[in-house]
């Protein structure tokens, strides 16, 4: 044990992650975490949000390492449970993440290997780094006020429609990148402009009709759209993309920037880099937050600088 990284880590394992690849290599798995690690705590999900309890229990019990071994879903909810603990939380643990899901958004923006092993084995080795988060103050679906955390993205508009339909199409047990974009090509033909007053920094409310509003700390979304191209996990900045009202046939010719990290040269493709941003609406806007549909507007967004200490990561995003 010595010379070992961290004293007491922990793996959150979401069962259902990868149609349920992640629950039947966990043997493979456990293995190569304690090859690396040491032995380690192993908790499984039960439900949505269980892994917000199980970090949050984890870290009050003395964990100083968290591994969502999952998606991008389990990684924010074990985010969520971290944050949840304090200003403290990134004195005492830090996060990892064993990538084996739909999207793998977060990995690409903050240079996860892609493979379990060279993962697990980067966060033995390299150091730690802070990166920051973003706090939204939204509306649940129910219609109470809620606070969520985001690690890697967050958007309103079609963003929110697209989150729901990638969860429920064919493809998802696939392929994240192809479930993705059969949800936004559907989402697309079925969504409509909002009506949006933005209040972006310390610049005036502006309204403005819009497709979606991304809020970027990493820079991937959708499995691989690089919708906010400019983010970094450690700007202290939220980078904001806002796509105005376009057409069907525009849209189809705009696909292939957001995988070639180029969204910002279609004039109908604006961003702002800011540490604020607030967002109402007369009518109801969806809002994702990492991949999950979380609720609607009103939103308020704020960066926490910081905030999270990640072990295993590489470059610090964009495409």
């Amino acid at each position: 044990m010595a010379g070992r990284r961290f004293r007491k880590p922990c793996v959150i394992l979401n069962p259902k992650a990868a149609s349920g690849r992640a629950l039947r290599r966990w043997p493979m798995l456990r293995s190569l975490f304690e090859e690396y690690l040491g032995p380690v705590e192993a908790l499984f999900t039960e439900a949505p949000g269980h892994a917000i309890e199980l970090s949050r229990d984890a870290i009050e019990g003395g964990a100083d390492l968290i591994v969502a071994c999952g998606g991008d879903g389990t990684l924010s909810e074990v985010v969520n449970g971290y944050l949840s603990v304090g200003a403290d939380s990134a004195a005492v643990a830090a996060v990892g993440l064993c990538p084996f899901g739909t999207g793998g958004d977060f990995r690409r923006s903050a240079g996860v290997p892609r493979q379990p092993r060279e993962a697990i084995a980067a966060m033995a080795s390299r150091e730690a780094r802070l990166v920051d988060a973003c706090r939204l103050q939204l509306r649940s679906h129910g219609g109470s006020p809620i606070t969520r955390y985001c690690i890697n993205t967050a958007s309103f508009g079609m963003g929110g429609e697209v989150a729901t339909a990638a969860k429920e199409n064919f493809l998802s047990s696939v392929s994240g990148k192809g479930a993705f974009l059969w949800a936004t090509g559907l989402s697309f033909l079925r969504y409509r402009a909002k009506p949006v007053q933005l209040k972006v920094g310390e610049r005036p409310a502006q309204a403005v009709r819009i497709m979606q509003v991304a809020i970027g700390n990493g820079t991937y979304q959708g499995g691989g759209m690089a919708i906010c191209p400019k983010a970094r996990l450690d700007s202290g900045r939220m980078e904001i993309t806002i796509v105005e009202e376009i057409g069907l046939l525009t849209f189809l010719m705009s696909v292939r920037l957001l995988y070639a990290g180029t969204i910002y040269t279609h004039p109908k493709c604006h961003h702002i880099r800011a540490r604020r941003i607030a967002a109402t609406s007369e009518t109801k806007v969806a809002i994702e937050v990492d991949g999950e549909a979380i609720g609607t507007l009103p939103l308020e967004a704020k960066v926490l600088p910081g905030a999270v200490r990640m072990a295993g990561l590489g470059i610090g995003g964009g495409p």
